[in-house]
């Protein structure tokens, strides 16, 4: 703090003022008894200096520097100690962490000016389907294309690149071309994963000399993700339904970027809440619930048809429902996944 640097087993003073300390401009010698040096914040202590006598409780008149207050009460008052922050030697960020703005703050000010990171990782995106336009194309005979944009938003905050493959037809040499094609570490497809005539995305990844790893995951929304491989690529096919894809994409692609990016812990993590109404038993699929915070309790939307995004947009969390779990209570806790 702003005042006087001084040595405490010389209080209450008086005190003989020999020079300053200044942020970046250090006083050059000793403090000896009955001395004093002007000190400013930041401003290193001078050498047998011990405590700053602030300058709200000190009276000077030329050198000459007196006690007008109480004083510190200790030694060591107002004085940020060598080591308080961080000591030499010390983990300042580890391995697998993310680079946080405040860890960049610290890492600068141990004197770390490079720091060693993990490229950014290269994600294509493609949406399947005929019946797809892009937003804003005024077509009311089409559905208008919202994964795409979706899913950029979802992977913003992440240190990722973004390859738009746009909208890709049901054909299959196309599917196949388009995947073949691809120079990035995944590719997130979504739509014509499941089984129907028009669901390709399966058999042009194996086509494109791909391999399938899974196909169906017991998770409402979203049972027909399916995963593989593409050379060098990862892909992930989500479900065409917007929502779906939120929460397949939640739960995989999120995660599967931060481990590509050398997330220590990559998986979103949930938190404890407590319902605000009943929840019925659930069946043998993990459910995600779209819900609302109000009031400090978790309130599920009435109707969770996959196909309500607008639902989706008004949510800010969803409720994790395991398995078979039993009815549960307004008032019980549960496990929530917040989101952004």
């Amino acid at each position: 703090m702003d005042g006087y640097a001084i040595r405490f087993e010389d209080m209450p003073g008086p005190w003989t003022v020999i020079g300053e300390s200044a942020a970046g401009r250090p006083f050059p010698d000793t403090i000896g008894p009955g001395q004093a040096t002007r000190i400013f914040t930041g401003a290193a202590l001078p050498p047998g200096a011990d405590t700053v006598l602030i300058q709200e409780e000190a009276g000077r008149d030329g050198a000459a520097l007196h006690l007008t207050g109480e004083g510190p009460a200790h030694r060591g008052r107002n004085v940020r100690r060598r080591g308080l922050d961080f000591e030499e030697g010390a983990m300042l960020i580890a391995a697998g962490q993310r680079l946080t703005p405040a860890r960049i703050a610290v890492a600068a000010t141990g004197g770390h000016g490079r720091l060693p990171v993990r490229p950014r990782v290269r994600v294509a995106i493609a949406a399947t389907g005929d019946e797809l336009v892009p937003p804003g194309s005024g077509d009311p005979s089409a559905l208008p294309e919202s994964n795409g944009v979706m899913l950029a938003a979802m992977l913003a905050d992440l240190p990722v690149d973004i390859i738009d493959l746009g909208i890709l037809p049901d054909d299959l040499n196309a599917l196949r071309d388009a995947f073949a094609g691809v120079r990035a570490d995944l590719l997130v497809t979504t739509g014509g994963a499941s089984v129907g005539d028009h669901d390709l995305v399966q058999p042009a990844l194996k086509a494109a000399g791909g391999s399938v790893d899974f196909w169906r995951i017991a998770l409402r929304p979203g049972k027909p993700m399916m995963a593989g491989r593409l050379g060098e690529t990862a892909v992930l096919s989500l479900p065409g339904n917007p929502v779906s894809a939120f929460v397949t994409a939640t739960l995989f692609v999120r995660p599967l970027i931060a481990h590509l990016s050398g997330a220590a812990d990559p998986f979103p993590t949930p938190i404890p809440a407590i319902l605000g109404e009943d929840l019925p038993a659930n069946g043998p699929r993990i459910d995600y619930l779209r819900a609302a915070m109000i009031d400090g309790r978790v309130h599920a939307a009435a109707i969770q048809d996959s196909s309500m995004l607008l639902t989706l947009a008004r949510s800010t969390c969803l409720v994790i429902r395991p398995p078979h779990v039993p009815a549960a209570r307004a008032g019980d806790s549960a496990e929530i996944l917040m989101l952004a």
